[in-house]
């Protein structure tokens, strides 16, 4: 680190505007299914242990932010399904690299065992 006077005001940077987007467990975790190809509601639930409520706010901010879109795969009962738009299908490198840096350097701190 330099001896530069500390920021008067937060850093302006990319990474910090991409969390604002995905920079939570469960949306992380449904852009996964997503890229696994699963898009049905229940499916992502299932698949990755989100509450439902918690599941549902994270899916629709997904969409909002343009990384994830909604589309009626059934009339009665009313159901839909999520798919990624291209700027969420170009996160999948990404998410690649966060699961291979976790296989390589957080699984076993999770385990409880050391490298």
């Amino acid at each position: 680190m330099s001896s530069e006077a500390a920021p008067t005001r937060p850093r302006v940077c990319g990474i910090a505007d991409a969390l604002v987007l995905v920079g939570d467990r469960w949306a992380l975790l449904a852009l996964r299914e997503l890229g696994f190809g699963v898009g049905r509601f229940n499916d992502i639930q299932v698949n990755t242990g989100a509450p439902r409520a918690s599941l549902s706010a994270r899916l629709r901010s997904l969409e909002e932010g343009g990384l994830v879109e909604r589309r009626r795969y059934s009339e009665h009962p009313p159901r839909d399904e999520y798919l990624l738009t291209e700027a969420g299908r170009e996160l999948l490198p990404v998410l690649a690299d966060l699961r291979a840096w976790g296989e390589k350097y957080a699984s076993p701190i999770v385990r409880g065992t050391s490298p």
